[in-house]
């Protein structure tokens, strides 16, 4: 009778018998969906690839549905794998963007720091763009939906958050630069100065990314033209605020 083995089982087993944890990401274990709403649930050297084959799938729906619209059954159709397969790795389409926004936000930061080197400092205007600007873009365009997850506006709290916190360090390394070229530039002028090169720079990306092929290099060049035509005036080899490091006649 389902009374008397109900009352058999509390005498026998004590408390009642609670859901089974979720083990995750770092091997630790979850009880609660909240818990796992972040982060894989599993982590298996053996899982390693499938994650990254759903990881390349999402970035792909991402891109061509955006992020609002995308779905976990339409990564796991690009991947090629079934939902279930899916919600092994994955608990929730927020998941798997917070891991491929980490993923990315990683590859950036390296990008960026090899971007923004004390070398290129030493360059005259026109090259240090080049060198700065160059790697900056390409990164964009091989990895496009760093720029969906980075832009969307229903992008998961936690990658907003890391870009606000990118967009400040960015923001530091474009005046550290600025800095190298203009030593007795007041620090709030120099403030201003280096947010209007980044929102410039940041500006002429989104129409970078909106375009493919020789429209694409073509707004890069004018990006660049822009660039070099706001700055000229300040750092140009002819400015009388230019560090003497940076002068035409200097050899690096």
């Amino acid at each position: 009778m389902p009374e008397a083995r109900a009352k058999k089982g509390a005498a026998g087993g004590g408390a009642v018998e609670k859901p089974t944890a979720t083990e995750g990401a770092g091997g630790a274990t979850e009880t609660g969906d909240a818990a796992g709403a972040t982060r894989p649930r599993r982590r298996q050297a053996r899982g390693e690839a499938r994650i990254a084959q759903l990881l390349q799938a999402a970035a792909s729906v991402f891109c061509t549905s955006g992020y609002t619209a995308s779905s976990t059954n339409a990564i796991a159709r690009e991947a090629g794998v079934s939902p279930g397969t899916l919600y092994q790795f994955f608990p929730n389409k927020e998941a798997i963007a917070v891991e491929l926004g980490d993923q990315l936000l990683h590859r950036w930061r390296d990008t960026y720091g090899a971007a923004f080197t004390p070398s290129h400092i030493e360059l005259p205007l026109e090259r240090m763009l080049d060198a700065v600007l160059d790697p900056l873009i390409a990164f964009n365009c091989e990895n496009p939906a760093f720029f969906v997850l980075m832009h969307g506006s229903e992008i998961p709290g936690r990658i907003t958050e890391a870009h606000d916190t990118l967009h400040v360090t960015m923001l530091s390394r474009v005046e550290e630069v600025l800095v190298g070229y203009l030593p007795d530039v007041p620090a709030t002028q120099l403030h201003r100065v280096a947010e209007m090169t980044f929102m410039v720079f940041k500006a002429g990306l989104d129409l970078v990314m909106a375009n493919e092929g020789e429209e694409r290099e073509a707004y890069i060049q004018e990006l660049k033209a822009a660039m070099h035509r706001y700055l000229d005036p300040l750092i140009g080899d002819d400015s009388p605020r230019l560090a003497p490091h940076a002068r035409r006649d200097h050899t690096p």
